[in-house]
């Protein structure tokens, strides 16, 4: 069985400056891995600002186009879906979930126009009944109802129940890869749990991959099967979670995982401050 998602040998290069003085700077360097490879799972992306984790990401999600190297859906090329019927299976397939939940909704619109859309365009529903119907079990999914989200705007609820409205959007197209790109930063503390507890409930029962992209060590320690550590935008760590996170090589991995307090398998710990 092929991989979900292979990236191979990504480059991306952005030019920076002025019109005469212009650099070329790469903000991903060489970077490889594979997603979903015989099962469904959560592979996290960890890096401070600046590391090339959302740019990275923006390359998966089609936003972006490698400058060198492959990305790879199915075995089809990411970068050669341009529009019309291709662009829109990718986008059945692939849906993310970004950082702001406020950003992510127009404040003047009601969230079941979101919801109701999504499914008329993706969720083929052809009637209102279907629509609410398919709003209500994406909802239900993750804890809410379409009681909850109808005719409410977004400034009526909590970053989290945004968030978790967020998420269930994306279910309606019954996607087989999420890109949640820091989906907890911006959400409480006490919120946290709540919506990684989501992803892991979304890998487990609906066998939907994600990559969990964050600066976050507690919650990538928590929720992690294999993860990937950035450090300007090359690798410097990758493998299981749970033994990268616990035994660190890199002096950056080393760095990181000195900031918080993670638990040890061997019931130790590390590091000054408690996680999330």
């Amino acid at each position: 069985m092929s991989a979900l998602l292979t990236v191979d040998g990504v480059f991306k290069t952005f030019a920076r400056g002025g019109l005469f003085s212009a650099r070329r700077v790469d903000a991903v360097k060489d970077v490889s891995f594979v997603v979903g490879d015989g099962r469904p799972e959560i592979f996290t992306v960890i890096g401070e600002s600046g590391s090339g984790k959302s740019t990275l990401a923006r390359m998966i999600l089609g936003i972006h186009a490698p400058s060198r190297g492959r990305l790879l859906l199915d075995g089809m090329d990411i970068a050669s879906v341009r529009g019309g019927a291709a662009r829109h299976a990718f986008m059945a397939k692939v849906q993310p979930i970004f950082q702001n939940p406020f950003e992510a909704f127009n404040p003047l619109k009601r969230l079941d126009h979101y919801l109701f859309m999504t499914a008329r365009r993706f969720g083929n529903a052809a009637t209102v009944r279907e629509e609410e119907e398919q709003a209500d079990k994406a909802l239900r999914q993750v804890g809410l109802s379409l009681a909850e989200a109808r005719g409410r705007f977004p400034h009526e609820l909590s970053g989290g129940q945004l968030q978790r409205i967020a998420i269930a959007r994306a279910l309606i197209s019954k996607p087989r890869l999420i890109v949640a790109d820091e989906p907890v930063s911006m959400v409480d503390a006490s919120l946290r749990m709540a919506i990684v507890n989501q992803f892991k409930a979304l890998r487990d029962d609906l066998g939907i991959s994600i990559i969990y992209i964050t600066h976050d060590l507690a919650t990538a320690y928590y929720i992690s099967d294999r993860l990937i550590i950035m450090q300007k935008g090359e690798v410097v760590e990758a493998g299981d979670a749970r033994a990268v996170l616990a035994a660190p090589r890199h002096p950056y991995s080393r760095q990181l995982r000195d900031a918080v307090l993670l638990p040890d398998v061997a019931g130790t710990a590390h590091g000054p401050v408690s996680a999330p």
